[in-house]
């Protein structure tokens, strides 16, 4: 038994809010299912993730290597699982959790935990909102990586193997500035959320040059595509143009145009009705 004098007291402080509701979406085992997992591994990729997202509510100016160090000041085991430990958390197996997440297609990760969400707390998605906006970033930031293939073992008769591509970095580069720094490179991010409490339901990074006008139907047919959300799809004026009218006909959506015509239409017919 544990005296007074040699009780260790760890801070939860409001990252034990933030882990239970981790918790409830079933955040870890998602991530586990999606990466897999491997008999030796001390601390599950969903583990670890599970710790970014507490580090990223308190220590984001920090360092990779110093991970270890930001989670020892609270109760690891309480927070993480039984088992896991502080030094578990280092800088290469986060990096590699991360290159296996990069691999499977993050945007694609994001959404399936996000609808986990949505299933639990009743989110309701009738309504979708989507935008983007642009991050402006500080440093040279070189474009032109060599392509990366990765094996695959797939098990069959012969044992083949299959090299797959790794999907193409974004690039940082000059664009519009919706942050008022055009002198900087930056990249976009797209965003959908409902309008049922304004909960991410999807979630890309593009490059820093991205158009609006160009992506903003593509985002939203290949999101209905892969979702089978029967909900009115709503942007801002980029998403108004003959080739994305198109594009977008076996949607239901709505934009400032649209609205203006609208309400237009609806005038026009008050008038009449009066007269």
């Amino acid at each position: 038994m544990k005296t007074p004098l040699n009780i260790e007291v760890k801070n939860l402080d409001h990252l034990g809010i933030v882990a239970g509701i981790i918790d409830e979406i079933g955040l870890v085992d998602e991530i586990n299912k999606i990466v897999g997992q491997h008999p030796q591994e001390k601390v599950s990729a969903g583990q670890v993730v599970k710790a970014m997202i507490l580090n990223g509510l308190g220590f984001v100016s920090g360092t990779l290597y110093m991970f270890p160090k930001y989670i020892d000041n609270y109760a690891c085991e309480h927070l993480l699982g039984e088992g896991v430990l502080p030094e578990y958390l280092n800088d290469d197996r986060l990096g590699r959790v991360l290159d296996q997440l990069y691999l499977r297609g993050l945007s694609g990760i994001f959404t399936i935990i996000a609808l986990a969400a949505v299933k639990k707390y009743g989110v309701n998605l009738s309504s979708l909102h989507l935008d983007s906006s642009s991050l402006h970033l500080h440093g040279e930031y070189k474009t032109g990586l060599p392509e990366v293939a990765f094996e695959k073992n797939v098990t069959t008769e012969n044992e083949t193997t299959r090299i797959e591509i790794a999907p193409q970095p974004i690039s940082i580069t000059y664009g519009y500035s919706r942050d008022h720094r055009p002198d900087l490179k930056q990249f976009i991010l797209e965003l959908i959320c409902s309008s049922d409490g304004d909960i991410p339901i999807f979630l890309k990074a593009a490059s820093g040059n991205q158009s609006d006008t160009k992506t903003f139907a593509k985002t939203l047919v290949d999101f209905r595509e892969n979702i089978d959300i029967d909900a009115l799809m709503v942007a801002d004026s980029a998403l108004y143009s003959a080739e994305n009218l198109n594009l977008m006909k076996n949607l239901k959506w709505l934009c400032r145009e649209a609205k203006i015509f609208l309400k237009m239409i609806g005038n026009i017919a008050i008038k009449y009705q009066h007269n």
